[in-house]
């Protein structure tokens, strides 16, 4: 049994290792953009999610890259990094995939029921993450998925608490939103057997 938990987490070290060139492109190009974003006065900060309004449409697709400044991609940036970890060692397909799902369906629902404002940040697609992490421990359990689903919980369970109305300028929707997407990618990928 020791062999097998450790030939487990042994596995997910490795995969971890051989990902990490692939997240480094994948946040060294969200600051890339960013950077790009604030030396033009952020004017691509227009293509944000405003709901229920036929231009903010794009914000569905260009909000989760889009960050207001230096602190607000700064505090995004670790989370994203430590979820897109985990996720990324169980495979490149399955990473795209949940991402995929999270990004499309938390920018839908904030589209459709948020409050107005322009909604920009990785923040939902955060939420999704951290819930599919969470979900993925309780559909799938193993040592890998409860040791990931642990440190997810120690490390970021205030996500959770981001999940209710707080500071008016933060899209507690989004984090709902991207939160229950998450949940969602967990129930379609294994439903699909994706």
């Amino acid at each position: 049994m020791l062999e097998n938990i450790s030939s487990e987490l042994n596995h997910f070290i490795e995969s971890s290792r051989n990902v990490m060139p692939l997240l480094l492109k994948i946040i060294g190009a969200l600051w890339g953009f960013n950077l790009l974003n604030w030396a033009t006065g952020s004017r691509f900060n227009l293509l944000g999610l405003i709901p229920r309004k036929k231009y903010g449409l794009p914000g569905i697709i260009f909000s989760p890259i889009l960050h207001a400044d230096f602190t607000h991609l700064l505090f995004n940036t670790l989370p994203f990094f430590a979820l897109s970890l985990f996720i990324l060692s169980v495979g490149v397909k399955q990473y795209i995939q949940v991402t995929f799902i999270i990004w499309i369906v938390q920018g839908l629902l904030v589209w459709l029921f948020a409050r107005r404002g322009n909604h920009i940040g990785a923040s939902g697609v955060i939420s999704g993450y951290f819930a599919f992490v969470l979900a993925q421990a309780i559909d799938k359990p193993s040592v890998t998925t409860l040791f990931v689903g642990g440190i997810a919980l120690y490390y970021f369970g205030g996500i959770l608490l981001s999940l209710f109305p707080s500071e008016e300028r933060v899209s507690w929707e989004g984090h709902l939103f991207g939160f229950l997407a998450g949940i969602l990618s967990v129930v379609l990928l294994s439903a699909l057997k994706l």
